[in-house]
């Protein structure tokens, strides 16, 4: 693990956020890094910081890598994929984090067998508390689909799904950290609005929500039982419940879900 070569073509929002996990928590050499992106500064940035190497161009990353990841947006997968798929070969494994794009998709823009892992991580891989969902081409083996999963883990937890379940995944964790923000934000101004300072109204909500779902991971009770465990009779909380039952809160999440799914299904259109 420590001496294998990955490349990131895009060095985008998710690619650092994933950069930062797994050097920060993981074996991989930071010169075993390799980097490209059209924007020349922002590669200098990442270069100097992290002490990555850059390259002048995708041919030479993928070259040079053992792993090569795919961290651009969608609508510009066939066209970098019809730019290296002369240099992928079945030692190289390719990692896409996009949605829309199946593996047998990709292979059709590949026009051979090739090492695919799709998967879908999620920003908290910056602080080390990534979410990825992954589903792996037939072709990789076992020691090769462990190498994957060491990637991964180096930035938070993982989980093996069916490639149907992408899409779902896109919105349950992919997309989610963002209505959690909104949701740490609305707590934050709540807090103001009853007299709160602001910097003190973020580290209630926030470490609230984190401890939260910490209960949820580590104590295995029912996300309604530990609801049902704040939720004194003829409480505040309870009241507080009641409001947000009244205004569709859950409905508006389950809605919003949806159109999630629905639009990660056609990011290939």
């Amino acid at each position: 693990m420590k001496n294998i070569k990955i490349g990131f073509i895009g060095t985008g929002n998710m690619a650092q956020a994933m950069l930062n996990g797994f050097l920060n928590n993981s074996e991989i050499r930071s010169k075993n890094i390799f980097i490209y992106d059209l924007d020349e500064e922002l590669v200098n940035r990442l270069e100097q910081k992290y002490m990555l190497t850059k390259v002048k161009d995708k041919k030479e990353l993928v070259i040079s890598c053992d792993v090569v990841i795919l961290s651009v947006k969608p609508n510009i997968y066939p066209m970098i994929i019809n730019e290296i798929k002369k240099d992928i070969n079945f030692n190289k494994i390719v990692i896409s984090i996009t949605p829309g794009f199946s593996i047998e998709e990709l292979k059709s823009y590949f026009g051979k067998d090739v090492k695919i892992v799709r998967t879908m991580p999620n920003t908290p891989a910056m602080v080390g508390e990534g979410m990825t969902a992954y589903s792996i081409d037939e072709t990789l083996n076992t020691v090769e689909e462990k190498t994957v999963r060491n990637i991964l883990k180096s930035f938070g937890k993982i989980e093996k799904v069916d490639e149907k379940l992408m899409d779902v995944v896109v919105a349950t964790s992919g997309s989610s950290p963002a209505y959690v923000y909104m949701f740490i934000e609305a707590l934050a101004d709540g807090a103001v609005r009853g007299g709160m300072p602001r910097d003190k109204a973020y580290i209630f909500a926030a470490q609230a929500v984190l401890g939260s779902a910490k209960m949820v991971l580590e104590t295995g009770i029912h996300p309604g039982a530990l609801k049902d465990m704040v939720c004194s009779p003829g409480g505040t909380t309870i009241e507080a419940v009641a409001h947000l039952e009244k205004t569709g809160f859950r409905s508006s999440i389950i809605e919003a879900m949806e159109s999630c799914i629905e639009k990660a299904k056609k990011m290939n259109l």
